[in-house]
């Protein structure tokens, strides 16, 4: 018999990222970062494994993001008033994505850093 809730979940799913993709700049930002970084990787005929450690690194990103955007939303639901403990937990959320984006960069320093200079030298 066909499992019929394995299309709904990925609706669901697929519906998650619409909504940050309409109602979070910051995940707008990242996106537009992503295929800035893609199109960097293309040009630069990246190896395959830096091509997965920008993958892997671009996951990472998007996935804290839209973690911080439910945790946001769970935060404002619970205690849509300001109170200092919500404050903290929305601060800690955004921490994790400023903490994954500037891993992000850095590896991808690592890795474009000798393209670059190539270009350059």
């Amino acid at each position: 018999m066909k499992d019929k809730r394995l299309p709904i979940g990925f609706r669901y799913a697929i519906a998650g990222i619409i909504y940050a993709i309409k109602n979070e700049r910051n995940f707008r930002i990242h996106l537009l970062a992503t295929v800035v970084v893609i199109m960097f990787s293309l040009i630069c005929h990246l190896e395959l494994f830096e091509w997965i450690a920008i993958i892997f690194v671009i996951g990472f990103v998007l996935v804290s993001e839209l973690f911080n955007t439910a945790v946001e939303l769970i935060i404002d639901y619970i205690k849509p008033e300001i109170h200092p403990v919500a404050k903290a937990i929305k601060d800690l959320a955004a921490g994790a994505v400023l903490i994954t984006s500037i891993v992000a960069v850095i590896i991808g320093l690592i890795i474009f850093l000798p393209y670059i200079l190539q270009l350059f030298l």
